[in-house]
């Protein structure tokens, strides 16, 4: 009789851990996204496609800074991903940082330091 008080108290236990782990996965963010970025210098429409495995990003940028592998992270709802541009024969870092609320997100972005801006994107 004991054993099976402390298995049913046990139930709601399990539950609880079970659900936390659903909410602590990263969203999915596979697949091809239209971004708007704003800068001082002006605005872009490039297309993001991510492919992703748990919180691991991968993909390609593809817009008005060329086509680029890039790389990074999903944690919760937090998106990070970087890949690097050609600058008048120098290679520029260019770094997105945001959230992902569903089918989109917004953030920042920053090009090597030099410019910086915001974005927002939805997927298509």
């Amino acid at each position: 009789m004991m054993r099976v008080l402390v298995s049913w108290a046990l139930v709601p236990v399990l539950l609880a851990a079970t659900l936390a782990v659903g909410r602590a996965q990263a969203p999915s963010v596979s697949g091809a996204w239209l971004f708007t970025v704003d800068t001082g210098q002006g605005s872009g429409t490039p297309t993001i496609v991510f492919r992703q495995e748990g919180e691991t990003l991968t993909g390609q940028y593809e817009g008005q800074l060329g086509t680029s592998d890039l790389e990074g992270t999903v944690k919760g709802s937090a998106i990070e991903f970087s890949f690097t541009i050609n600058v008048q024969g120098q290679q520029a870092p260019v770094t997105y940082e945001g959230t992902v609320d569903g089918d989109a997100m917004k953030g920042t972005m920053n090009i090597g330091g030099m410019l910086t801006g915001s974005f927002t994107a939805k997927r298509k």
